[in-house]
């Protein structure tokens, strides 16, 4: 699988690759982006951050990891657009999830989705990690996002929102699924 393309959406506040983790993907001929997502009340939406990916070359040697709001942005966006990908690692997603405050209610609202098997249709291979306290997505919330796209979960035991902020610097489990 030479020269495929490999796309991580991050948030501003989510997760970081290393230098040495990325170093470890080009070696194995991957292409690795990181976009710069737009954040915070006006910038954060749906639109913005589809203008984003317009730019990139999504195909279906993708593999996307998404952290937070970006997993169901991603789901939003392959619907939208009708992409099909290789594979989704999706980190503490969620759907449908209101009340953490009403600046994150008002960011979040607009990229909920209503149909899962819709995003199943541009991506058979998805895999969700989430944390047993998440201090901003309740554990039953990320449980269920997870169920209802796949069997492949993983628990993080005490990784918090599995951010830099919950000390959570690396991720090198997600270089085993790529």
């Amino acid at each position: 699988m030479n020269n495929e393309e490999f796309t991580k959406a991050v948030e501003a506040l989510g997760l970081k690759v290393t230098t040495k983790e990325l170093e470890q993907l080009e070696k194995n001929n991957k292409k690795v982006l990181i976009p710069q997502m737009p954040v915070g009340v006006g910038n954060q939406n749906f639109e913005n951050w589809s203008n984003v990916l317009n730019k990139l070359d999504i195909s279906e040697n993708t593999v996307i990891i998404a952290h937070s709001i970006a997993p169901i942005f991603v789901c939003k966006y392959l619907i939208t657009n009708q992409i099909k990908v290789k594979k989704l690692i999706f980190v503490c997603g969620f759907n449908n999830y209101l009340g953490i405050d009403s600046d994150f209610d008002a960011v979040n609202e607009p990229m909920f989705i209503d149909n899962f098997d819709d995003v199943k249709k541009y991506c058979k291979d998805i895999v969700c990690y989430y944390s047993d306290n998440d201090p901003y997505v309740k554990y039953d919330v990320e449980k269920a996002f997870a169920d209802k796209l796949t069997d492949k979960q993983y628990v993080i035991k005490n990784g918090g929102h599995i951010n830099a902020e919950t000390g959570y610097t690396k991720f090198e489990e997600i270089l085993k699924e790529i």
